[in-house]
């Protein structure tokens, strides 16, 4: 067990941290040393060589370009001879001249004369001939170890007369790196040594004082508050210990509060708008807020120990383990054909301190309006691909019959012709509607108000329907005679006259009479539209102002309509502040009804 806790300690790894660390920056800074060494080396090495090879060229030209006519003078293998001995080196292994035919002529080993006058094959010596240049290459031999050879260019008058061979003793230089390759290696060993020392004294003061708030931790653990920590220094661990005797502190303070928190959080589960159930590890409600209870409409004292499957109603669906092992939601729908109500049960565990579950928590929350949101969502949708699927079809029924030849009849082809063109409008007109009603629902939608003379700008509108409506159908205005002036955007209060106007006049009969109506109350003007048309039911008064919805579907349709302009007048009127609605009795007629605010103080304003 010690050795463990020896392996496993902060002090260990701590000296190991340092240690490693010395090694690392010693390693790194060793391979950059002996790189930058080992390329100085090798770049003085040679420059010293070439230095040498300059002087021994000049005078091995001087020979080349002596003219031997004087028997006195020596032969050129004589003169290269003499000159090689001369400038023999501890750093050289070996000189050789070449001449211009490969054969060697000259050599600075005295043990390898037998290779003066032969032919050299070496393919180097062929590429400076051809290059004229100076090639050199370093060479590894296993027994020797590395040399460095250099072929030399020998010119006269610009022609390439020879090659002047060299090998050079590379070796030394990299002896002498190894050398300080275990230089650095003593010093890594001994630095490292120093480092695992100095790092045992800085970690004991480290590590004491941590160890004493671990006897602290342990001894609070059971529950004893009453130790303080010794503080050793002022340093970071210093401040840890206070702060650790200040966490102390705390905590016994906090565990005083326990009870208290009980309380809030009895007093916060009773106030949460949604509802809260929880249950023992056999499914048995222990626990639920006044919102469950309103929820349900169910009483505490009576579902207290009572199986929550049984109180949900979903005993049949699904079983205790069943929702243990359930981890998201349930959708409990408690609504009726004419009332919905639907709940969704956020279902979560609750554990013990063994991570065993004690029990269920089932967070209630109502979520109808939602559903309906949702649903709206998907009639609209439909509707919308309803409403254009009808008029698409029509038309490339039409469209095909007319490229199948009806195009030819006289008669056939200008109705045909009228019927695309309808339905063209009227989806013209649908997507239209469906335009507006977005602008109406986007946040950044404003109207333009002005204070206008409200009874002068319905005639104006009424007087521009009267101009283009069947003679047998009367108009009959009932206006107060002063002036009323209202703030409304003229452009939409004009849209929505034009939807309700154009309903009104659709749907009277032959002779029919259409009564426009303005009352004028405290704090609101209030407009009546009435027809003498079929009216309309009862149960769909209140669904007529929601998009798509049509009383008779196939009339409206007939009629060109396309069950948004009563949705569009009541967005409108609402942004301005009003309300709308519509009264009817079957066989006798509808009137429309909207309201604009209306402050009467303004008309001293606008005398």
């Amino acid at each position: 067990m010690r050795k463990l806790n020896l392996f496993t300690s902060i002090r260990l790894k701590f000296i190991l941290f340092f240690v490693l660390l010395i090694l690392i920056a010693m390693q790194i800074i060793g391979v950059y040393f002996v790189r930058e060494l080992e390329t100085k080396l090798t770049e003085n090495f040679k420059e010293s060589i070439l230095s040498r090879v300059k002087f021994l060229t000049y005078n091995v030209e001087q020979e080349f370009m002596k003219e031997r006519v004087d028997s006195g003078q020596l032969s050129l293998e004589l003169a290269i001879d003499k000159i090689l001995k001369e400038n023999t080196s501890s750093d050289i292994n070996e000189i050789r001249v070449i001449d211009k035919n490969m054969r060697v002529i000259g050599t600075s080993d005295e043990n390898n004369e037998d290779i003066v006058g032969q032919r050299t094959t070496d393919v180097l010596a062929t590429r400076a001939f051809a290059t004229e240049e100076n090639i050199d290459q370093l060479v590894i031999d296993p027994n020797n170890g590395r040399t460095w050879v250099l072929y030399v260019p020998i010119k006269v008058r610009n022609n390439v007369e020879g090659l002047i061979y060299l090998e050079g003793k590379i070796e030394k230089v990299f002896d002498q790196i190894q050398v300080i390759n275990g230089v650095l290696v003593k010093g890594t060993v001994i630095a490292s040594g120093i480092t695992a020392i100095l790092a045992i004294f800085v970690a004991q003061t480290i590590t004491r004082p941590l160890s004493d708030m671990r006897s602290q931790a342990q001894a609070m653990a059971k529950g004893n508050f009453s130790r303080k920590v010794k503080v050793y220094s002022q340093d970071e661990i210093g401040q840890l210990a206070q702060t650790f005797n200040y966490l102390t502190k705390k905590l016994q303070e906090e565990q005083a509060k326990t009870e208290s928190e009980k309380r809030k959080l009895s007093s916060v589960l009773a106030n949460m708008s949604d509802g809260v159930i929880s249950t023992d590890r056999k499914g048995r409600i222990i626990l639920i807020n006044e919102s469950a209870e309103k929820m349900l409409n169910i009483s505490r004292d009576d579902v207290i120990s009572k199986p929550l499957l049984a109180v949900l109603g979903i005993e049949d669906q699904y079983s205790v383990e069943d929702l243990f092992n359930e981890q998201g939601s349930l959708v409990l729908d408690y609504g009726t054909k004419t009332k919905p109500l639907i709940f969704q049960g956020q279902l979560f565990h609750h554990p013990k301190e063994t991570g065993k579950v004690n029990g269920l928590i089932v967070v209630l929350h109502d979520i109808t309006e939602q559903e309906k949101i949702e649903m709206e969502r998907r009639e609209f949708v439909y509707n919308v691909s309803h409403e254009l699927r009808t008029p698409l079809t029509t038309m490339k029924s039409y469209l095909e019959a007319l490229s199948e030849g009806a195009l030819q009849d006289e008669n056939l082809a200008p109705k045909f012709l009228k019927v695309a063109q309808n339905e063209t409008e009227r989806m013209i007109r649908l997507v239209n509607d469906l335009l507006q009603l977005s602008k109406i629902d986007s946040k950044d939608y404003r109207l333009d108000k002005e204070w206008v003379d409200y009874i002068r700008f319905l005639n104006r509108v009424i007087d521009r329907f009267e101009m283009t409506k069947d003679e047998s159908i009367v108009f009959v205005r009932r206006f107060p005679k002063q002036p009323v002036y209202a703030e409304v955007d003229a452009d939409k209060m004009t849209q929505v006259l034009d939807n309700i106007i154009s309903n009104a006049i659709k749907y009277s009969p032959d002779g029919g009479q259409v009564t426009f109506k303005v009352v004028l109350f405290q704090n609101y003007i209030e407009t009546r539209i009435s027809d003498q048309g079929v009216g309309i039911p009862k149960e769909s008064l209140e669904k007529i102002f929601e998009r798509f919805y049509r009383v008779d579907k196939a009339r409206s349709r007939q009629l060109g309509g396309t069950g948004l302009g009563l949705a569009i007048a009541k967005e409108l009127v609402e942004a301005h502040g009003g309300k709308i609605w519509a009264t009817s009795a079957e066989g006798k007629g509808t009137t429309i009804h909207f309201t604009l605010p209306y402050d009467r103080d303004q008309k001293d304003d606008f005398s």
